[in-house]
């Protein structure tokens, strides 16, 4: 392609909403906490290896008859979203939290980490508000494995400060 040598009207969307091909035999309720697999198809969210959260369902898709991409589900991408929590305090208003479920969150990271948003209104110790933009746009996996030995101290220090920003 050739650099421009006019105006042009470029196509866009407002990226509030958008539209994600759903897994086949899957059946997405509206409201839901959802996710994109490693095959970049919509699931309902969990707390399974290899997805991508941060994303809230617009409208209830059955696609449980269907193949990969046969339907398509509205998903906002950005908001604040009010979702059932496992066992949340006020402390942890900032902190990200992750999905257990696809209606509910944790600051605890299970097993596989996937983040389903940061913590921005604590309700109760069994509700909250979370914000979803980040947990999508975010790309860093959940660090675990500390500094060792073959570092010195400064070094080490500095490995482990940058990995609890990371994690958020």
């Amino acid at each position: 392609m050739a650099v421009l040598t006019d105006n042009r009207e470029t196509d866009r969307k407002d990226g509030i909403l958008l539209a994600i091909p759903v897994k086949g035999t899957t059946k997405i309720y509206k409201g839901a906490m959802v996710a994109v697999d490693a095959n970049g198809f919509l699931v309902p969210a969990s707390d399974t290896a290899a997805l991508r959260s941060g994303l809230v369902a617009y409208e209830k898709v059955d696609n449980s008859a269907g193949a990969d991409g046969d339907l398509k589900c509205r998903v906002y991408r950005r908001g604040i979203f009010k979702f059932a929590a496992s066992s949340i305090t006020q402390a942890m208003v900032g902190d990200m939290m992750y999905v257990v479920d696809d209606q509910t969150f944790d600051e605890a990271t299970g097993t596989n980490a996937i983040m389903a948003g940061r913590l921005v209104d604590f309700e109760s110790a069994t509700e909250g508000w979370i914000d979803i933009e980040e947990a999508f746009t975010r790309r860093v996996g959940i660090l675990t494995a500390n500094a060792d030995a073959t570092y010195g101290q400064p070094e080490a220090d500095l490995i482990n400060e940058l990995k609890t920003a990371l994690n958020g």
